[in-house]
């Protein structure tokens, strides 16, 4: 009887181990790794530490280091009583040009709330979440922990990332009825743009490569707001990569994005390890 069991262990460690190819050749044991521990030191994915210049490229991780000065130079940000920036850092914050909004920029807003701006909104949560500053009495101030990491770039794009794919729910900004898409596995999207995004590619052909991998439903209702592969281009691509400078989207204003490339600079951020045989967690 040990011997069998032995023998049946045996085996189905092998096809856990085994290469499987709508994982783009990883394992059941490293999907795994990607899903749940995806910056662990044995994951396939690791960031790399760069230039300065580098991170002078990344438009979130800047407007957020803009948001802390502001909160440096205040020592206390007073907030709206809704919790939300004024109209003074509003305008101060936005104006740097890290990230834009297209409805201010085509006209058909204006910059006044924070609430009109998810761009403002994501820069002002992430900040919270991340611990560089804290809230107190409806004003923000800067934390010991915020202090330090702030002095180094790397260190501060590393915390960013981890806070924004492992604490900030995506589905905070859209009406998609599945919140796991996109974010759940963000890591084989980091796979599928090493591989493929050389080359120009339509934003179906990830997310289809994506859903397929991790068995999600598809919606066979192809409009607005619930079709899949429209849930995992907005979070993935116009809400997550681009804001991080890792890719670049030809597209037509509100539409869609037609085409995805990856940037230089994903390169130069992000290591992706192909599939290992023998890798064991």
């Amino acid at each position: 009887m040990d011997e069998i069991e032995k023998y049946v262990k045996g085996i189905i460690e092998q096809r856990n181990h085994q290469s499987i190819a709508d994982f783009e050749g990883y394992s059941p044991v490293e999907m795994q790794v990607i899903l749940y521990d995806p910056f662990c030191s044995d994951s396939p994915i690791q960031i790399r530490k760069m230039s300065e210049k580098d991170y002078d490229q990344i438009p979130l991780l800047n407007q957020i280091k803009f948001l802390y000065q502001i909160i440096k130079d205040e020592g206390e940000l007073q907030l709206t009583k809704k919790g939300f920036l004024s109209t003074k850092t509003v305008q101060k914050l936005y104006n740097e040009g890290y990230l834009k909004d297209d409805f201010i920029e085509l006209g058909i807003s204006k910059l006044y709330k924070e609430e009109n701006v998810n761009v403002l909104t994501l820069t002002r949560i992430i900040i919270e979440l991340s611990q560089l500053v804290k809230k107190r009495n409806n004003k923000l101030s800067r934390t010991q922990k915020g202090e330090e990491i702030i002095k180094s770039d790397h260190l501060l794009f590393k915390h960013i990332l981890e806070i924004f794919t492992l604490k900030f729910n995506w589905a905070y900004f859209d009406l998609y009825e599945n919140e796991e898409i996109g974010q759940l596995g963000f890591g084989f999207s980091f796979v599928l743009l090493n591989k493929y995004g050389k080359a120009k590619k339509s934003p179906n052909f990830y997310a289809q490569k994506y859903l397929k991998a991790f068995d999600f439903n598809k919606d066979q209702n192809d409009g607005f707001p619930d079709n899949p592969e429209n849930a995992y281009t907005v979070r993935t691509f116009e809400r997550f990569l681009e804001y991080f400078g890792f890719v670049e989207l030809e597209g037509d204003g509100f539409k869609k994005p037609k085409m995805v490339k990856k940037t230089a600079l994903f390169d130069k951020a992000i290591k992706i390890r192909p599939h290992n045989s023998a890798y064991r967690k």
